[in-house]
């Protein structure tokens, strides 16, 4: 089995998705889709037959008066249907690539885990079918990665650990991919899937789930709920594609 661990910043506004807030959703409304995005990702790992790891912040990498741990446990809990299958643990380390650092080769060395994931609650397309094929691939792979636009990852899984100082240097998926073969490891990969992170991101993502969403394909529901309750749609300006609110705010 292999353990996905979800690491999630406090879902508050002002701190998430800063690069995605602007003219069209503020600092609220990103917060409440980095909230929506955090739980579907959280719900794809619990249906899947992965074992759900939720990684906080400390909280002296947060905003003050902010409790981390509670800011992402409370809405996970309330998401999942077995709650009390889930880990919360606190992320270790100054960067980002040190906090899956640590929690991959910790649970590779010590806890003797099979294999592990690193994901974001900005995936918001990883589903079940991903999961389970990543699980797949990590038995004959050493590593395997989910390339999204960009030289982006939207997954990593491990069976080994590899150098992981500054292995998310852009392009991740490169230099992730290269550490790995410096260990000696296989490399597969996942169907490219998009993630949401940035304004530019909206132009892929919203219309991919609107897409699937008609098509009566599997999409993240909280996250798809959040873009039609804003009327967040992509349309065509003069030959270019310009994201779009086409209802009135509340």
């Amino acid at each position: 089995m292999t353990t996905v661990t979800v690491l999630a910043d406090p879902p508050v506004e002002g701190f998430v998705l800063q690069d995605l807030a602007g003219d069209l959703l503020d600092d609220a409304e990103a917060a409440k889709l980095y909230e929506a995005m955090l739980l579907d990702v959280c719900r794809a790992v619990e249906i899947s037959g992965a074992e759900l790891l939720v990684n906080y912040r400390a909280s002296e990498q947060v905003p003050d008066g902010v409790d981390p741990e509670t800011a992402v446990r409370e809405p996970v809990t309330e998401a999942l249907e077995s709650p009390g299958n889930a880990r919360f643990e606190v992320q270790v380390g100054s960067t980002f690539a040190g906090r899956v650092g640590n929690t991959v080769t910790h649970l590779l060395n010590r806890e003797d885990v099979a294999t592990v994931a690193a994901v974001e609650p900005t995936a918001a397309l990883l589903n079940r079918q991903l999961i389970d094929s990543a699980a797949m691939k990590l038995r004959s792979s050493g590593v395997v990665l989910g390339p999204a636009e960009g030289g982006r990852v939207y997954y990593a899984g491990f069976g080994e650990p590899i150098d992981f100082e500054d292995s998310y240097a852009t392009p991740a998926v490169e230099t992730i991919g290269e550490r790995a073969a410096d260990a000696g490891l296989d490399v597969d990969f996942l169907p490219s899937t998009p993630v949401l992170e940035t304004q530019s991101d909206l132009k892929t993502m919203v219309p991919l789930l609107r897409a699937r969403n008609r098509a009566g394909r599997v999409v993240p529901e909280r996250t798809m709920t959040f873009f039609d309750d804003l009327g967040i749609r992509v349309v065509d300006n003069g030959g270019e594609p310009t994201v779009v609110q086409e209802t009135d705010r509340s």
